[in-house]
């Protein structure tokens, strides 16, 4: 019974550690040295280390997937108007 409560416990922490999501706007700002965007509201999502930041431009329409781990929120799939 005790490993059956423990095995649970660990599958309750690893799946609130990080939560998927996602989430629509307009980019506000650009942060290339930090990979960082901010949205029109004011969010901030960290870009993965090789996304190529020259694509993005401040006013682009984007749709972000992302997890949040530790605080922060790590786009794991963005989608750029055509």
């Amino acid at each position: 019974m005790k490993t059956i409560v423990a095995s649970l416990a660990v599958l309750l922490f690893s799946s609130a550690a990080s939560l998927a999501a996602d989430t629509d706007g307009i980019i506000q700002s650009i942060d290339r040295e930090s990979l960082t965007i901010t949205l029109a509201d004011g969010e901030k999502y960290k870009l993965p280390g090789e996304f190529d930041v020259t694509v993005l431009e401040e006013g682009m329409d984007v749709v972000i997937a992302y997890d949040e781990v530790g605080g922060e929120n790590l786009i794991t799939d963005m989608q750029l108007p055509e």
